[in-house]
């Protein structure tokens, strides 16, 4: 297929709140070095996308008040291919904005959809098997998803149940039976020792007619607060005329919106050492450690009687920990937090109570 026909949709307006306080509002973690390899979440997964399609036909859908820092980390890009959200409505919304603009340049395009801040180890893995589902969403009426075998009973991914093969030259590309939101631990643990379930990776492939179809029939009230505007794209009404469509859109996902209901969704079983570092537990599951299974990032840590503790301080700062175990510390800037990695799911109430009692000012 040529490659002008292919498009990327990177979804890069979240807030991270999970990784705060080293995420903040005002620089979320996909445009942070948050692996420590001199390039940031959305750096890197951009260079990813553009071994598979053009750099001209990657586009980047983020919060209107982050379209500098994108322009800044990502100088390749023109104005153009950063669309900007008035506020945040969930992921359908966002694929359906895209789906319009992309529409106006080429209709005959097939989309990938991949989120900002996930880590891919086996990146020519990864290659190939985009590659695999681009030449399916080519032929057939089909919306794809990534499935990430699982090595756990993780309860902090969604799942998505197998059927049969659906394709002779691919015996990894499977008809999806069921979506499952994010299980309790015992129902994580039936769904891995079963084998017929996948972590949802949240990373999708289709034709822009596959998808344009599948919002009609299922998403319609979406679906027509775009149409309506797409005319306005590209002129100095755009902006107002967008404002107004997120204003009217309900808040959904595209999950429960459009795959959960349609009956042409299939999945490719895959294997790329994926990560949706949606956390600071799984940030310190990919990090290096030293003897006392420590992840720690900053120059000038010394660690007394600790073990499996992530800590992420400036270089410039003198820290010395003793007697940690299952921590997390953080430091940035004037915010320290110190947490049990057992109950780092209350990072994101930390971050509530603070913007309610000091303002958002730490937030």
């Amino acid at each position: 297929m040529d490659s002008k026909d292919i498009y990327c949709v990177i979804m890069a307006g979240g807030i991270g709140s999970r990784f705060w306080p080293l995420s903040r509002t005002s620089k979320p973690k996909q445009f942070i070095d948050i692996l420590g390899t001199g390039k940031t979440l959305l750096q890197q997964t951009f260079i990813r996308m553009n071994r598979i399609c053009p750099a001209e036909n990657i586009i980047i859908v983020t919060s209107q008040i982050y379209r500098d820092i994108v322009l800044e980390q990502l100088p390749g890009i023109s104005e153009e291919q950063v669309i900007l959200e008035p506020m945040r409505r969930n992921t359908a919304p966002c694929i359906s904005f895209a789906n319009y603009k992309i529409k106006q340049k080429n209709p005959n395009a097939i989309a990938i959809v991949a989120p900002s801040d996930h880590l891919i180890l086996n990146e020519d893995k990864f290659v190939e098997t985009i590659n695999g589902a681009i030449e399916f969403a080519a032929k057939n009426e089909a919306l794809l998803t990534l499935g990430i075998k699982p090595n756990r009973p993780e309860t902090g991914y969604g799942y998505i149940q197998v059927g049969a093969s659906a394709d002779k030259n691919n015996s990894n590309l499977k008809k999806v039976k069921t979506f499952t939101e994010k299980p309790n631990l015992e129902m994580a643990k039936v769904f891995v020792d079963s084998g017929e379930f996948f972590w949802n990776s949240g990373l999708f492939i289709w034709s822009l007619s596959a998808i344009s179809n599948a919002f009609e029939k299922h998403l319609p009230e979406v679906d027509a607060l775009f149409k309506e505007i797409s005319s306005q794209f590209g002129t100095a009404n755009e902006r107002i005329s967008v404002e107004s469509a997120y204003s009217e859109c309900r808040n959904v996902s595209i999950d429960y919106g459009v795959m959960e209901k349609a009956d042409n969704v299939y999945v490719i079983c895959s294997e790329f050492g994926w990560s949706d570092l949606g956390t600071w537990g799984s940030l310190y599951a990919y990090s290096a450690k030293d003897s006392m299974q420590n992840a720690i990032n900053g120059k000038n840590v010394m660690v007394y009687d600790s073990q499996n503790t992530i800590v992420n301080v400036p270089d410039n700062k003198l820290v010395i920990l003793q007697g940690l175990n299952d921590y997390i510390v953080v430091e940035s800037d004037d915010i320290l937090l110190i947490c049990r990695k057992q109950d780092e799911q209350d990072i994101k109430k930390f971050v509530s109570d603070v913007l309610m009692e000091k303002g958002e000012k730490y937030t």
